[in-house]
């Protein structure tokens, strides 16, 4: 020690280096107090050392341990807990494991698995529209607007979508409501459609597919607590995305059933009394309509719409009217009406009062492209000050996909008849919809020949909705396993044959029905595959549960009252 001392003394730059070192071990002693200990920088990895992942650290004996997840099913969202979605739920998922073990070469009853569960046009082999294509490619790039490959009607769009963009690129943001030429495109469109019924472009908002729109409404409609909580009519069968969005929001689910005996109509005796039945723990305020219908395939009469508009403004609703599939209309005996329209020729004290939000889609249609997640939505009779906290929400997600808005437009703006695309256009259009309605009254054809099923006419959309018979012992067994009979149905459809459809219960349907959702999209040649397996399945399912065979059934009367049971 003496001689530390003296070497301190005699090297004065010792000194000062020591007193700093006193000073600072002085600091930490009082840091540790308040703060705890110093957290130490971690060295950096040496060539040829490894570094421990948490969980390799643990396996390998490291002292560090596993802290609780904050994220857990006890802390998840409970809304988002009540979620469901038929269309892509446990039999798509089983249908993705045995299409990955095909792959792998396991051996299976059936050398490929029908996707025949969603609306998917482009996934099930239709083609894609050219003008459509040639637009949206000239809009991503540019260049192409020098190659003669190009129609002068196409490069016109398209320069005029481009210079409503920010910097003339389809890669920048647009405004929250959309590229301003597209909306006004789309109010001519419409107005066109609905033979001069006026449409503001100020009214059109530009989404994200048909979904986008349908949410953000509800959000602004969803409010209150108990018996003031808002309550959301949605026709069953329906399609999942509202049960879906309303148990998000947390709202009140208004069920209203369909008449199935009459080719799904729309009755107003039963949508007045689902009302009335709901006023009584919630508070109606929207009333929600999809025309043609999804997943069943009707389409509404102008008499139906005017009876639902009248009911709405008698019970001041706000109407959601889901138009997506206006363009698929099959049989001769239906014509598409827009809400809007009919509404329009109501009168005035109907038309400037009857809130109402209509919506449509690139993803269906004659187009079907889904991928571009492509729609709008026009909302009218919507207070300004509201208006104005619709724009704030839709500006949170800053705005849709702009090459979809391009799509859209498209649609919206086809070409003319002087004009160079409008022969090929013209052409591919109709043959896209005279396939489906073909297939429809295929699909109709076939399912009716089958005893134990019953299959209203597809006067449109994509879909047929028959309803099937289940024998008790199939109830049974399906109870016994805790699923649903349908569900049972259609997960032994699927493990015996490879076709993926929906089973009715995740639509809705009245109790004691059972029923099935199937696509109409497959070529005539996998349709008539489809089909054929599926009577084939049918005819050992009854064998294998029945001691006797029901009737043969047929097509139900949609053009009078008749409700005979075919299963009896």
């Amino acid at each position: 020690m003496h001689r530390l001392r003296h070497i301190i003394h005699k090297c004065p730059s010792v000194l000062r280096r020591t007193k700093s070192l006193c000073s600072h071990v002085t600091w930490q002693q009082a840091r540790l107090k308040t703060q705890g200990p110093p957290v130490l920088p971690v060295p950096p990895v040496q060539r040829g050392q490894k570094r421990f992942s948490t969980a390799e650290a643990v396996e390998a004996g490291h002292p560090s341990r596993m802290r609780e997840r904050t994220l857990t099913m006890e802390t998840l969202n409970p809304q988002v807990k009540a979620v469901e979605y038929a269309v892509r739920g446990p039999i798509v998922i089983k249908a993705g494991e045995l299409e990955r073990r095909l792959q792998q070469g396991v051996k299976q009853p059936f050398t490929e698995v029908i996707k025949a569960n969603i609306g998917d046009a482009h996934a099930m082999g239709q083609q894609p529209i050219t003008f459509l294509r040639q637009v949206v490619a000239l809009c991503c790039f540019p260049e192409l607007m020098d190659s003669p490959s190009f129609p002068d009607d196409a490069k016109r769009r398209a320069k005029r979508i481009l210079q409503d963009c920010g910097g003339q690129s389809l890669g920048s943001y647009s405004a929250s409501q959309g590229v301003e030429c597209i909306r006004q495109d789309i109010a001519d469109y419409i107005t066109h459609r609905d033979q001069g019924v006026p449409s503001d472009w100020n009214n059109i908002y530009l989404t994200t597919g048909a979904s986008d729109g349908i949410m953000s409404i509800l959000k602004l409609l969803v409010s209150g607590e108990g018996s003031s909580r808002t309550g959301v009519m949605i026709p069953i069968p329906q399609y999942p995305l509202y049960s879906a969005a309303i148990s998000e929001l947390g709202a009140v689910q208004i069920n209203y059933y369909l008449d199935e005996a009459n080719c799904w109509a729309l009755d107003i005796e039963e949508l007045q009394q689902a009302y009335l039945t709901a006023k009584q723990h919630c508070q109606p305020r929207v009333l929600c309509i999809i025309n043609p219908g999804n997943p069943t395939g009707q389409v509404q009469s102008k008499k139906c719409i005017e009876e639902v508009l009248h009911f709405a403004y008698e019970e001041n609703l706000f109407v959601m009217a889901d138009e997506v599939y206006q363009d698929n209309v099959y049989s001769s005996k239906c014509q598409f009406h827009s809400f809007k329209k009919v509404l329009y020729e109501m009168g005035p004290e109907y038309f400037n009062n009857v809130e109402l939000a209509s919506f449509h889609s690139t993803s269906k249609g004659y187009t079907g492209e889904c991928g571009f997640r492509g729609g709008y939505m026009e909302v009218l009779n919507m207070d300004p000050q509201v208006k104005a906290q619709l724009l704030k929400l839709l500006s949170v997600r800053l705005c849709p996909p702009v090459s979809g808005q391009a799509a859209m437009n498209v649609i919206v703006n086809p070409p003319r008849e002087d004009e160079p695309s409008y022969a090929q256009f013209t052409k591919e259009k109709s043959s896209v919809l005279d396939a489906l309605a073909h297939k429809a009254r295929l699909t109709e054809q076939i399912l009716n020949s089958v005893p134990g099923i019953k299959c209203n006419p597809v006067q449109g959309a994509m879909y047929a909705f028959p309803q099937i018979f289940i024998p008790p012992r199939a109830i049974q067994e399906a109870q016994s396993l805790s699923l649903a009979p349908d569900m049972l149905y259609c997960l032994q459809l699927l493990e015996e044959t490879g076709i993926c459809v929906v089973p009715g219960n995740g639509f809705g349907q009245r109790e004691g029905t059972y029923h099935f959702r199937m696509t109409i999209l497959p070529s005539p040649e996998k349709l008539k595959v489809l089909l054929e397996k599926l009577k084939e399945f049918h005819l050992t399912f009854l064998e294998k549960y029945s001691q006797q065979e029901p009737s043969k059934t047929t097509t139900a009367k949609c053009q009078s009252n008749q409700t005979d049971d075919p299963f009896t």
